[in-house]
């Protein structure tokens, strides 16, 4: 401790020696020859020195002590037990240092424990269609080619959803920003689902304006529109409803929205279904809810700089709808197009 005393303040003895040095040379080169004068200036000099040095070291003994011992707890190292402002001073910069660092483990271990329940609530997802492909595969001379390739489906959804929760943590380094032509994202993520329009006898109905262009990331977009599509058809439980995808323009916004016409979402549950894994009441009624749907969807917007707006009614349907602020669109007429599952037309 002593050791580390002298270290730090050892510049001030230096100096303190080569002042009183200069000071006698001055009395010298003055014609002051008197030695005992300059013996005493020294004796009286250093015990002054000497007990400056020893107040301080005494103020800044408990610190010292604890800089030098093995912390067990960071709760001992960021007690205040010092008299200096100096290190008063430093012991407030290293609570706002462990502040900080609470909050990035806090982060951490919020992230890694929402892809470790992503994960399990995915493998439990995920066993549902792997069953049914073996149960089909077993004993039968002939497979229900239709029936495999709907739960390849739900695997290659489940897949990719997995795949942009973790891309989230990297988000700014798979993010590419262009110009986007929405009726033709729209069409192709509709067709990219058509298997699953038809399995489940609901039909898409796209409204959008030709020629509506918006600025955002078309790979994490169509991921989103692709969540809406299933959340609409899986609470969708009656046949022949549909899903309208449609685009209003406000101001300098144009809104995308998908509208479904099933059974809503109850108000008790409209504040937390962009939650990470809240299912809520309608998720408990299918069973096969991981909950993240709505959340990865929130957290793709927000960090696209676009705004997400639910609205439900219980019984009539829920839509969903995306925000672009734009300062130039261009509107060319509208075009309806009603996809019959039933038929083999060419929107799927």
């Amino acid at each position: 401790m002593i050791r580390l005393f002298i270290k730090e303040h050892l510049v001030f003895l230096v100096f303190q020696v080569l002042l009183v040095l200069f000071v006698m040379l001055l009395y010298w080169l003055d014609g002051f020859r008197n030695v005992d004068t300059a013996v005493y200036s020294i004796v009286i000099t250093s015990i002054l020195t000497m007990t400056f040095l020893g107040t301080l070291f005494v103020k800044k003994y408990a610190f010292y002590k604890k800089i030098l011992s093995v912390p067990t707890e960071i709760e001992g190292v960021l007690q205040r037990e010092s008299q200096s402002a100096e290190i008063k001073q430093v012991e407030t910069y290293l609570q706002h240092i462990y502040r900080l660092y609470q909050k990035e483990v806090q982060l951490l271990y919020a992230r890694q424990n929402r892809h470790l329940q992503f994960m399990n609530s995915w493998v439990h997802q995920m066993k549902t269609p792997i069953s049914v492909i073996e149960l089909m595969t077993q004993g039968n001379d002939q497979v229900d080619a239709v029936g495999v390739s709907e739960e390849m489906d739900r695997l290659k959804r489940g897949l990719e959803a997995v795949l942009m929760n973790a891309r989230l943590d990297t988000f700014e380094e798979d993010m590419q920003i262009e110009q986007i032509d929405i009726k033709q994202l729209v069409t192709e993520v509709v067709s990219s689902n058509k298997r699953l329009f038809i399995g489940s006898h609901v039909f898409p109905v796209i409204s959008i304006a030709e020629d509506c262009v918006i600025t955002s990331d078309s790979k994490w977009l169509r991921f989103v529109i692709a969540q809406f599509i299933t959340n609409a058809i899986k609470y969708t439980f009656e046949e022949n409803k549909k899903v309208y995808f449609e685009t209003t323009f406000e101001h300098n916004q144009v809104i995308l929205s998908v509208r479904d016409e099933g059974i809503g979402i109850p108000g008790s549950d409209m504040k937390r279904v962009t939650k990470a894994f809240f299912t809520g009441e309608n998720g408990r009624k299918t069973g096969e809810s991981t909950g993240m749907g709505l959340y990865l969807a929130q957290e793709i917007c927000h960090r696209l700089g676009h705004e997400l707006q639910i609205t439900s009614t219980v019984g009539e349907g829920t839509t969903v709808s995306i925000i672009f602020e734009q300062h130039e669109s261009t509107e060319r007429g509208e075009l309806d197009v009603d996809i019959d599952a039933g038929r083999n037309n060419e929107g799927l």
